[in-house]
C-alpha cells in the first residue's frame, strides 16, 4: 500500500512524510534486527523519495503512538539495572546503539538532505517535556545527554524535540496538539513548527468513534500559518491498522483509522482530504509572501482579525473570526466579506477570497460495506474447528518455570504472547475448615483479562475497563476438596501501556495478593497464596503450534458439530478473495474476543462483543465551531467498538484463502463474512461562487437522490429543503449533467441553479454511485 498512500498524500498537497521508527519492531531480540518486508525502513524512505517528497525521521526511539509499550522492546525492560528515559547507563547505552544503527543505515544510502537526500529533519526522544518533572535532576541530565548524543551523530540536518520547551542546543523544539497557533518556542531564533496536528483521535475498546471535522482541522492549520507557523505535520494523515499485537495503550483497538484524511483502508476520507487539499494549494500559492513578507495585524469589527503579509510586490491576507457562534459580515480594504464563525478566510491578493475553512467545497463520500463478490463463493462460509488444549495447564498444572511468588507478566512472558498461565495448588487435610464451605477465590489483577479454573473446570472471567487504572479484583465462589486443589489462572493482556512518566513500571498480569476467603459467622479467615509455589506457562497451545499457519496440513480439524458460544475454540474456513481492487474487510460481528489470521498473516486482536459505552455520545449534532477535544463529536455508542477488520489485498493468494480465528470468550462464526469497502453515495453541501466536483471514483453516478439550491438543511444522508429554495428543478439539471458519468463538475451560481432569495446560498446534492454487477 505504500506507493498508493504516498501518491495520494502528494496529490493532497503534502510536501513531506513524517514517520516513526519502532524499536521493538526492528530489534525484537537484543542485537537481532529485522528490516524485512513491511519493516524495510530504507525501502519506505526511498518510496517517499521516489514521489518527490521530503521525509522527517522520528527515531525517538520512544514513540508513544498508542503502540505496544510505546515502541520499547520488552527485553530492554528485563535488563538488570535498567531505568527508562532517565540518567541510566544501561538504558542510554541501548538507546544510543539503536539510534546510531538507524542513522548509519540512512547515511549509507545517502538519504539525509546534507548528503543530497530528502530527509530534512530527524527527531530524538518524544514528548519528554510532558513527563519530565517526575524524573527530577536525572531527567534534565538525560535530555541533555540525548541532545549531545544526537548531535554527535553528525547527520547534517537539524534535530527536533517535540513538546520540549527550551530544548538543549542545538535541538529545535516543536509543538504537538489540537492547536499550536499560540505556541512560541522559547528560543526566538527557532522556527515555529508543529509536529503533530491531531486529525482525529484513537479509539479504545469500549469507546465511541471520535470525529474531528474538516472545518475545524482546516481552521487550526490556517490559523497556525496566519500566526507565523513554518512547518505543520498531520498526525495522522493515514492511521492504518495495528496488525498483530502492535496496539498498546492498553486497550487500544486494532483499527488506527484516527479519522485521518486517508482512512484505514487507504481511501480518501472526504471531505477532509479534499478540503485540506484546497487549503494546501492556497498556502502554496502564497508561500513566498508568508516566508518573506512583513507582518502586521489589524482588529476589525465583531472580533475579526486581519493579518497582512506584505512584500514589495505582493500582499496576502488572513481574515480570522474566532467567535464560536457568530457569523460576521466585515468590510476590509473597501470590500465586504462573509466570514462564518470559527473560520479563517485566505485572500492571496488581499482582495479575493480563495479559501475559507468553514466553506467546504469538497464532496462528502459515504462509504459502505458490500458482500463478497467472488466466483463460486457460497453465501456463508463453511467452518471446521479445534479446541484449544488447556488441559496441561488447567488440569495438570504443567508449565515452564516455578517460583515461590507472584511474578509480573511482563517479566515472565517477555511480551512473547498475550497469554500467561499462573498455576498453584492448595493441599487440604480432611479436617480443614474450608471443606464443605463456600470459599471465595479473590485475585487482584492488572492483566487485563482473567480466566479462572479449579481442577480444570472453568469458573468464570473478568476484564478491566479502559482507563489509567486497570487494576480490578476477580472474585468467584469455589468448592475445595481434600488433597490437592489445582488453581489455574489464565491472564491475557491487551497491549502494554505506552504513555506517562515511568509507564514502563506499570505492572501487568496478576499481582499479590491471591487469597482464599472463608466467612464463618462474624469471622473472616483469609489464606494468602502469594508465597505459594507458582508455576508459569507462556502462551497457548494453538498459538505456539501455529494453528493459524496454512502449511500445517497435518493438523486435524473437526468438520461437524461446529460449537458456538464456546470459549477457547479455534475455527478455520476457506474462501475466495473478493473480486476487484477495492479494500477488503472481514466482518466479525457475533464473535467475542480473540485473534484472526488470513493465510497466516495476523489481522490483530478482535473484540466485537465489547460495546461502546452508550453514555459517551451526546444527542446534539456535531458542531465544528469551538475548540475540539477527544470528547467532542463522538458517535456509534451502543455499537461494537470495532466490527470490521482490515485484510490487505497483499495477504490474499490466488485460489483458496484461509481464515483462522481463535475465540477466547465464545461466539458464533456463522455471521462472519468478507466485504469490500466502497463509496455508496456522494454529497455536496457548498456555498455558491465555487466550482465543485462529484466523483464516484471509477464507477458511474446512477442517481441524484436529492438536490436543492438555497438554504437546505441537514447532513449527507438526511438532507431536507429549507425555507429558501430556488425557482428551478435542480434535480433535473444535475441528472442531465452527472448521471451515467464517473464524475461531473460545475460552478454553483444562480445563473445555473435559479434565483434563491436568501442572504447566503448553498447547493446541496446527494448522488448514488452505481453498484456493479459481476
Amino acid at each position: 500500500m505504500w506507493p498508493d498512500l504516498i501518491r495520494k498524500a502528494k496529490e493532497g498537497g503534502l510536501d513531506a512524510v513524517e514517520t516513526y521508527v519502532f524499536w521493538n519492531a526492528h530489534e525484537p531480540v537484543r542485537r537481532q534486527y529485522d528490516f524485512s518486508g513491511n519493516l524495510d525502513l530504507i525501502r519506505f524512505l526511498k518510496t517517499i523519495q521516489d514521489e518527490g517528497l521530503y521525509a522527517i525521521l522520528r527515531i525517538g526511539p520512544y514513540a508513544c503512538a498508542e503502540w505496544n509499550y510505546g515502541g520499547f522492546p520488552m527485553w530492554l525492560h528485563n535488563m538488570p539495572g535498567v531505568a527508562f528515559r532517565t540518567k541510566n547507563d544501561v538504558f542510554m547505552n541501548e538507546m544510543k546503539n539503536f539510534t546510531s544503527l538507524i542513522v548509519d543505515m540512512v547515511k549509507a544510502e545517502k538519504l539525509f538532505a546534507s548528503q543530497g537526500g530528502h530527509i530534512i529533519l530527524a527527531q530524538i526522544e518524544n514528548e519528554y517535556g510532558n513527563v519530565m518533572k517526575p524524573y527530577g535532576e536525572d531527567g534534565k541530565s538525560y535530555i541533555n545527554w540525548c541532545a549531545q548524543m544526537a548531535d554527535s551523530l553528525d547527520i547534517g540536518v537539524p534535530w527536533i524535540m517535540c513538546q520540549q520547551a527550551g530544548a538543549p542546543k542545538p535541538m529545535l523544539e516543536t509543538c504537538n496538539g489540537w492547536y499550536c497557533d499560540q505556541y512560541k518556542p522559547k528560543d526566538p531564533d527557532t522556527p515555529k513548527m508543529w509536529t503533530e496536528n491531531w486529525t482525529g483521535w484513537f479509539k479504545s475498546w469500549g469507546g465511541a468513534d471520535p470525529l474531528r471535522t474538516a472545518e475545524d482541522l482546516a481552521f487550526s492549520v490556517a490559523r497556525f500559518f496566519q500566526k507565523g507557523g513554518t512547518l505543520q505535520n498531520y498526525y495522522m494523515y493515514h492511521g492504518g491498522t495495528n496488525f498483530g499485537r502492535t496496539s498498546g495503550g492498553p486497550y487500544m483497538t486494532t483499527s488506527y483509522d484516527y479519522n485521518a484524511p486517508l482512512d484505514e483502508y487507504g481511501n480518501l476520507n472526504q471531505p477532509k482530504w479534499g478540503h485540506l487539499k484546497h487549503l494546501h494549494d492556497v498556502l502554496h500559492s502564497i508561500e513566498y509572501t508568508l516566508t518573506h513578507g512583513d507582518v502586521h495585524t489589524q482588529k476589525l469589527d465583531n472580533s475579526v482579525t486581519a493579518t497582512v503579509y506584505q512584500t514589495n510586490d505582493k500582499s496576502s491576507c488572513f481574515l480570522s473570526n474566532s467567535n464560536t457562534t457568530t457569523d460576521v459580515n466585515v468590510n476590509f480594504g473597501g470590500i465586504d466579506y462573509f466570514v462564518p464563525a470559527w473560520s479563517i478566510s485566505i485572500l492571496p491578493d488581499c482582495r479575493e477570497e480563495a479559501y475559507n475553512t468553514a466553506k467546504v467545497y469538497a464532496q462528502t463520500s459515504m462509504m459502505i460495506k458490500k458482500s463478497n463478490k467472488a466466483e463460486d463463493e457460497p453465501d456463508s462460509l463453511k467452518w471446521t474447528w479445534r479446541p484449544e488444549l488447556i488441559e496441561s495447564a488447567s488440569v495438570q498444572g504443567k508449565g515452564d518455570v516455578s517460583v515461590n511468588r507472584i511474578v509480573d507478566q511482563k517479566d515472565m512472558a517477555n511480551d512473547a504472547s498475550d497469554y500467561l498461565w499462573y498455576m498453584t495448588s492448595v493441599e487440604l487435610a480432611r479436617d480443614d475448615l474450608t471443606l464443605n464451605e463456600t470459599v471465595t477465590l479473590r485475585v487482584t489483577d492488572t492483566g487485563h483479562v482473567l480466566h479462572g479454573f479449579i481442577h480444570g473446570k472453568y469458573i468464570g472471567s473478568r476484564w478491566a475497563k479502559y482507563g489509567n487504572n486497570v487494576t480490578y479484583v476477580f472474585e468467584k465462589n469455589i468448592n475445595l476438596s481434600p488433597g490437592r486443589n489445582l488453581i489455574s489462572l489464565l491472564s491475557a493482556t491487551v497491549g502494554f501501556k505506552n504513555y506517562e512518566a515511568k509507564f514502563d513500571l506499570v505492572g501487568a498480569g496478576i499481582t499479590s495478593p491471591v487469597e482464599l476467603v472463608l466467612k464463618k459467622g462474624d469471622e473472616t479467615i483469609i489464606k494468602d497464596l502469594s508465597s505459594n509455589k507458582w508455576t508459569y506457562k507462556i502462551g497457548l497451545d494453538g498459538i505456539s503450534n501455529k494453528f493459524f499457519d496454512p502449511s500445517k496440513s497435518s493438523l486435524k480439524w473437526i468438520s461437524d458439530q461446529i460449537p458456538i458460544n464456546k470459549n477457547f475454540t479455534w475455527y478455520k474456513t476457506t474462501f475466495k478473495a473478493p473480486l476487484g481492487n477495492k479494500p477488503v474487510v472481514v466482518d466479525l460481528l457475533g464473535l467475542g474476543k480473540g485473534m484472526a489470521w488470513v493465510n497466516g498473516h495476523s489481522l490483530g486482536r478482535y473484540w466485537p462483543s465489547y460495546i461502546a459505552n452508550k453514555q459517551l455520545c451526546k444527542t446534539k449534532a456535531c458542531d465544528y465551531r469551538g475548540r475540539y477535544s477527544d470528547k467532542k463529536c463522538l458517535s456509534k455508542c451502543g455499537e461494537p467498538t470495532q466490527r470490521w477488520y482490515h485484510v490487505p489485498r497483499s495477504f490474499f493468494e490466488d485460489g483458496d484463502n484461509t481464515l483462522v480465528l481463535f475465540e477466547e470468550f465464545g461466539g458464533n462464526p456463522s455471521y462472519v463474512q468478507f466485504q469490500t469497502v466502497e463509496i455508496g453515495s456522494i454529497c455536496i453541501n457548498a456555498y455558491e461562487g465555487k466550482r465543485v466536483e462529484l466523483s464516484c471514483h471509477n464507477r458511474p453516478i446512477s442517481k441524484i437522490e436529492f438536490a436543492s439550491f438555497g438554504h437546505p438543511q441537514g447532513v449527507c444522508g438526511s438532507f431536507e429543503k429549507g425555507e429558501c429554495e430556488s425557482d428551478v428543478d435542480v434535480v433535473s439539471i444535475l441528472e442531465k449533467e452527472c448521471v451515467g458519468k464517473e464524475s461531473c463538475s460545475f460552478e454553483i451560481s444562480q445563473d445555473k441553479f435559479g434565483k434563491a432569495y436568501c442572504e447566503v446560498r448553498r447547493l446541496t446534492v446527494e448522488a448514488v454511485c452505481e453498484d456493479f454487477i459481476f
